[in-house]
């Protein structure tokens, strides 16, 4: 099948090449009103116009990028006899459905792949489970769109997810698999949970890592990654030798809307950022730590006045737009409740978001992206390659009511060097 596709993020805004998603399927409609705070929800999403929003940011992706869906990737693993009966019997084991295996491996790759990311519904063949309240033996993953949360790719390393709600954690084992055993893919492995003995409240998203540069992570510190991940991260580096920097942002633990980094920050070009700045530019409010690694050991670590200061003190000077724009606060706090803060970029400067977030938009054209429709370079009306600056506006009137933005849908694992 060609040679294999070597993973590569070396930046959050070098041009795509390749990006993993999965487009919302059964598993998100397969919701009650009693599921929904279990399902990580606030609410129950249409799948019509979900499927409809997010058609358009893929037909924007696949203007761009080599674009890799989660269920085709998985069921590629799953024609891997070698691959396929230990990984599901872990996965129903894991989840305390151990019996629902055998019925399992009797399916074929697609079928198998669909079952374990839209759930097993509950065979009610004895009383126990006649009487049981819960529907599915293994439970949708009704998450999983936000493939950025299950691995995540720092330079050439493919590192899995380990998720701080136990609802998630399938997908975390599903992404870890894929990177390991897919045919096409080139990477190392790295689960932070190898290194450590005492594995309480180890838990680290990709929502909350961010590649500002080579050797530069920013790491969110908060409801969804803890210390204790972050301090095996440092593990992780420590051993491997390489000098690395990480910025480390304190977030508010509540509300919601505050569960990732990149509800807050985002990088947009080279040298532009976008902040939600209560949160990002309030000095000794919420703690900003630099650890600095080289050489095997901790070479410092001290306290920083801000992200972008600290940003700056390596190197990366940036331009500080406002998630909300700044004329009112009520504004800020509406956007980012709804992923005002969480842009993607295609490349440098070139970036998508939520049309809804007005104020954000206007914000970013002042500062001279131009805003463009998400269906106009679907439809191949607009030219990415002929456009400088630009922000590409999705509809999100439905997708932002899951609690996620475009940046949340995306994991990349190749990016064109800055």
């Amino acid at each position: 099948m060609g040679s294999k596709l070597a993973f590569a993020v070396d930046s959050e805004v070098g041009r795509l090449e390749a990006v993993v998603v999965h487009r919302p399927g059964r598993e998100m409609a397969n919701m009650t009103p009693d599921a929904v705070e279990k399902a990580l929800y606030s609410d129950i999403l249409n799948l019509a116009v979900a499927g409809q929003e997010y058609d358009e940011f893929l037909g924007v992706l696949r203007r761009r990028a080599r674009v890799m869906e989660v269920g085709d990737l998985l069921a590629g693993i799953l024609a891997d006899e070698v691959v396929r009966e230990p990984l599901v019997r872990r996965l129903c084991a894991a989840e305390g459905a151990g019996p629902v295996a055998d019925e399992l491996l009797d399916q074929g790759p697609v079928e198998l792949s669909r079952l374990l990311i839209e759930g097993v519904p509950l065979r009610k063949d004895n009383l126990s489970r006649f009487l049981s309240r819960e529907r599915y033996s293994l439970p949708p993953l009704h998450n999983f769109f936000f493939t950025r949360d299950s691995g995540m790719v720092l330079g050439r390393d493919a590192l899995v997810g380990s998720m701080a709600s136990p609802v998630r954690g399938r997908e975390a084992r599903l992404m870890e698999a894929i990177f390991r055993h897919h045919p096409d893919f080139e990477a190392r492995t790295v689960n932070l949970r190898r290194y450590g003995v005492d594995l309480a409240g180890v838990a680290i998203e990709g929502g909350d890592v961010l590649v500002a540069a080579a050797g530069v992570l920013v790491v969110g510190m908060g409801a969804r990654t803890t210390r204790q991940a972050i301090d095996l991260l440092i593990e992780h580096f420590r051993r491997s030798g390489a000098t690395q920097h990480i910025l480390v942002q304190e977030l508010p633990l509540t509300p919601e809307s505050f569960i990732h980094l990149d509800m807050v920050f985002t990088l947009l070009d080279r040298a532009t950022c976008l902040a939600f700045e209560p949160v990002v530019m309030q000095r000794h409010h919420f703690d900003t730590v630099h650890i600095h690694i080289e050489g095997g050991r901790v070479v410092s670590i001290r306290e920083e006045d801000n992200l972008p200061a600290a940003l700056a003190g390596l190197g990366l000077e940036m331009e500080v737009l406002s998630c909300g724009g700044r004329a009112d606060e009520w504004v800020q706090e509406r956007e980012q409740w709804h992923s005002g803060a969480n842009f993607f970029a295609l490349g440098p400067g070139q970036v998508m978001g939520y049309s809804r977030n007005e104020a954000t938009i206007e914000e970013l054209a002042r500062a001279g992206f131009a805003v463009v429709t998400a269906a106009a370079v679907a439809a191949g009306e607009v030219d990415l390659d002929q456009t400088g600056r630009c922000v590409i506006t999705v509809g999100g009137s439905e997708l932002a009511r899951g609690g996620g933005g475009c940046r949340c849908m995306t994991m990349p694992v190749r990016r064109a060097p800055l």
